[in-house]
């Protein structure tokens, strides 16, 4: 299959660039994957739409401000190092850096706070696609993890052009979420209120969550022609023992399981099962490329936003509704001017 195949034009304007007003207050297209028919909805009418004894899986990772803007030492020319993941040693990471050029192996910047706090970078080692290790230590010995919390910026995806304010700190994030370590927020999560939350769990709707922290490559290009040859990078997850018995319950009794976003799902089709059948939890790292073909073995509802064109999320959403029922309800959402993308709008496909 080529990737051109999940191409769609996008008017720049639909690109949304803020939240909603109100947490909650998106609208909804649902999708019957079965038939194609769609409705258009509002997010907050969600618990009408769901069913008694449908199984809600969240991803409850947190995002944590991963863009650190600072000056190169000696010079004080501005850098930028955005923190894609932990490496192995204490207070080192994966980094992508800004200028390249000009930061290879030993070189320095220094990261200054509002509130005083200080941060200091020096590159150990270069890596393919412009990534660094880097070493991260603070002028008075404080914890980096402290540091890196006052001074790094919310990592905006680059589509939304614009610098990060204090509100994204709390609109970029799930009113669920927990366990510290996204570069990037599970946004299909991002609609959903207590008020919301709580409606669901008032008809019958069970949730519980998985965590996968949310890395650099959910979003990377797809920089072959055909789908197939595409690679993800791999990304930690992890599923407790009580989310695993939730799931091997609702398996049983052929109640619905619903995936809210692209990486509950992946972490979901991730998971083995013993030989009764029963989902296993546990640690680990997916780099789980669903595609069309894929057999999906737990999820059979999924919430999400809608996506970039020939993006890998685009093509998990096509693997489980069908390339074509889902381009044709992008058109619709197009037609009648849904907003995409991290902020935008939701679909609910069942």
């Amino acid at each position: 299959m080529d990737v051109s195949d999940f191409d769609f034009d996008l008017p720049d304007e639909l690109i949304a660039q803020q939240p909603p007003p109100v947490r909650g207050g998106s609208r909804l297209l649902v999708l019957d994957r079965q038939s194609g028919a769609t409705q258009r909805r509002q997010f907050q009418d969600l618990p009408s739409l769901v069913r008694r004894g449908d199984l809600l899986v969240v991803n409850d990772t947190r995002v944590f401000p991963a863009r650190l803007l600072g000056q190169r030492v000696p010079g004080g020319g501005a850098a930028e190092c955005f923190l894609v993941r932990p490496a192995d040693a204490p207070d080192t990471w994966i980094a992508l850096v800004h200028p390249g050029q000009r930061l290879r192996e030993g070189a320095r910047v220094t990261f200054q706070g509002a509130r005083g706090a200080a941060l200091n970078a020096e590159i150990l080692g270069r890596h393919f696609h412009g990534r660094r290790t880097v070493r991260l230590w603070t002028d008075d010995g404080g914890p980096v993890r402290e540091a890196i919390d006052a001074i790094g910026h919310v990592p905006l995806p680059p589509y939304i052009k614009r610098g990060d304010a204090d509100s994204d700190r709390e609109r970029y994030q799930t009113v669920y979420a927990r366990e510290r370590g996204s570069i990037a927020a599970p946004t299909a999560g991002l609609h959903f209120t207590p008020a919301i939350l709580d409606a669901l769990s008032a008809i019958g709707v069970e949730r519980v969550a998985v965590t996968l922290h949310v890395g650099y490559g959910t979003f990377q290009p797809i920089r072959v022609a055909r789908v197939e040859e595409h690679e993800m990078e791999t990304e930690h997850y992890q599923v407790s023992g009580a989310t695993a018995a939730a799931l091997s319950k609702a398996k049983r009794e052929g109640r619905r399981v619903v995936a809210v976003g692209t990486t509950t799902t992946r972490t979901l089709e991730s998971l083995a099962f013993d030989a009764d059948g029963n989902v296993q939890a546990g640690t680990g790292e997916t780099a789980l490329f669903i595609h069309p073909g894929h057999r999906f073995q737990l999820v059979s509802g999924l919430i999400t936003n809608f996506h970039l064109p020939q993006s890998s999320l685009l093509m998990l959403v096509s693997a489980f509704a069908g390339r074509e029922r889902v381009l044709a309800a992008y058109q619709e959402a197009i037609a009648h001017r849904y907003r995409f993308y991290s902020y935008g709008d939701a679909m609910f496909i069942a």
